[in-house]
């Protein structure tokens, strides 16, 4: 059989050098031997003429795949920068520069350099107490972080909402491993500080005061850990009692809104019935001073009139005594109804003007009925008691 025809006892192929290589080395020098195979198949190796053409296609292929892997690997450096981001570049996990200039940028390749990019106008939402679902659409409760004890030691279920922006780029990634379960942290200790140092009717009745102290107490917090962040606001989302309790804490409420409104309605009814009050005494004050005066001019007049006839009387005695008596007369028999008749100097002829004298008699019932409504009890005159005051007899003898 011919040197050059397939087959033989050697079997070799001069066609075909692959076949003569001998098969034995180590496991390497397989691998090796079959991507030299794959990368001369890939690049035509096999349609080659001679052993020459496979020498110069697996250098080449090696080679060409070197340099696309390390294209690959320096475009991992390529970045991109907002207006609103700061960039930060780390060199082997040590911060190495500063990049604040937008758009497009490049660092060394992962792992030499890594960028690490920070949003400085953004403001951040921290949920304490709950966090959205956008899975269901709504919030899920996060009861280690929300159920709190109050001063007055009444559990109350509580959930805020905290916005911040970072004001310190370098220190907010660098200063702290994670900032946000930093800043978490810290507004539930905040808030169970002055949750705990309040009673369950104050968180419920001043909302923004409790958001105000909690801001206060937070921001405090932060200063010290000196993240680079600042709080722009704090809101209670929801503060109730826990489930457990809640018809319970139903009736408490309803039974302080009744005593608020039992108070309101006294309120009224006092304000209602003060003014009216001091409006009456002060009717029965002037009433009372006018009856004053009215009993002092009265009482000067009677003193007045008395000297007035003291001193008549000191004239002529008889003729005032006299003048008294038929003053008294007229004005005792003028108030009744019996009729005097003198029979001795009467004559057989009598008028009697019956209509004029009941008349008469009707008028003076109807004044002395009014001047006794008029005068005061227990007052004290000439009138009153039938006696006449003291007179200085020395003057009138």
């Amino acid at each position: 059989m011919a040197w050059n025809q397939p087959g033989g006892p050697d079997n070799k192929d001069p066609w075909n050098p692959n076949k003569n290589r001998p098969q034995g080395g180590s496991d390497l020098d397989k691998l090796v031997r079959m991507l030299q195979d794959k990368l001369s198949g890939l690049f035509g190796g096999k349609g080659g003429k001679g052993g020459s053409g496979m020498g110069l296609a697996g250098p080449a292929a090696i080679l060409l795949f070197g340099l696309l892997v390390l294209v690959i690997w320096a475009f991992t450096g390529v970045y991109t920068l907002d207006q609103a981001e700061n960039a930060y570049i780390l060199r082997f996990g040590k911060m190495n520069r500063l990049v604040t200039t937008p758009g497009l940028g490049f660092h060394f390749p992962y792992p030499i350099e890594t960028v690490e990019k920070v949003n400085i106008r953004k403001v951040r939402l921290l949920q304490v107490g709950y966090r959205e679902d956008p899975s269901i659409g709504a919030k899920r409760k996060v009861d280690e972080e929300a159920l709190m004890l109050t001063e007055d030691e009444n559990i109350i279920d509580i959930e805020f909402l905290v916005k911040y922006k970072v004001i310190d780029a370098e220190k907010y990634l660098f200063r702290v491993r994670n900032p946000g379960n930093t800043i978490s942290q810290a507004t539930e200790s905040a808030v169970r500080e002055v949750v705990g140092h309040s009673k369950l009717d104050y968180v419920f009745l001043n909302r923004a005061k409790i958001q105000e102290e909690v801001r206060i107490v937070l921001s405090k917090l932060l200063e010290n850990y000196d993240i680079g962040v600042d709080i722009t606001g704090i809101e209670m989302q929801n503060a109730k009692p826990p489930d457990e309790v809640k018809e319970a804490f139903n009736d408490a409420i309803k039974a302080r809104e009744d005593k608020e409104r039992f108070i309101e309605t006294a309120n009224a009814y006092k304000k209602d019935l003060i003014p009216r009050a001091k409006g009456e005494a002060a009717r029965m004050k002037n009433e009372a001073e006018g009856h004053k005066q009215s009993v002092i001019k009265r009482a000067a007049g009677e003193r007045y009139r008395f000297l007035k006839i003291a001193r008549e009387y000191a004239k002529a005695p008889r003729v005032t005594r006299t003048r008294l008596y038929l003053d008294t007369m007229q004005r005792v028999l003028s108030k009744t109804t019996k009729i005097y008749i003198d029979q001795k100097k009467g004559s057989n002829l009598l008028y009697l003007p019956l209509d004029k004298l009941l008349s008469r008699q009707e008028e003076a019932n109807n004044a002395g009925s009014s001047a006794s409504n008029k005068s005061p009890e227990g007052s004290t005159g000439r009138e009153g008691d039938g006696r006449a005051p003291r007179v200085d007899d020395s003057r009138l003898r």
